[in-house]
């Protein structure tokens, strides 16, 4: 099922038990999340119709969620480590496939897959 027909999820969940694996039933959304820090439910309040982050999947030891579409468009993606929720980092998804976000390696990068690869090395 394609991401945008999912059903909504906001049934309370805790971090342990969010899903190691992507979620291709449904969309966990972030006021479902017992433990979600603040800034994870402001993550689109600023973009286009103001969307709602929804979970992706762990890396490793992070939580990744998004919120806005998967591509052509704007959307902000979110990682929190799941053992130190304090520890947070973002990337900003221009319309263009471009984008901004500091990993936790403190190098800032414009390219998502960059960005995913350096929170896979800092765990």
């Amino acid at each position: 099922m394609r991401y945008d027909e999912r059903p909504i999820d906001d049934t309370p969940i805790h971090t342990a038990d969010l899903p190691l694996t992507p979620v291709r039933d449904r969309n966990i959304v972030a006021s479902a999340w017992i433990e979600a820090p603040a800034a994870l439910k402001r993550l689109g309040k600023d973009l286009p119709d103001e969307p709602i982050a929804e979970y992706k999947r762990r890396l490793g030891p992070w939580l990744l969620w998004r919120a806005g579409p998967a591509a052509d468009a704007d959307a902000r993606y979110f990682a929190c480590h799941c053992e130190e929720i304090a520890e947070q980092f973002t990337f900003r998804l221009f319309p263009a496939g471009d984008g901004d976000g500091l990993g936790p390696s403190g190098v800032r990068h414009t390219r998502f897959r960059e960005w995913k690869q350096d929170l896979n090395t800092h765990r």
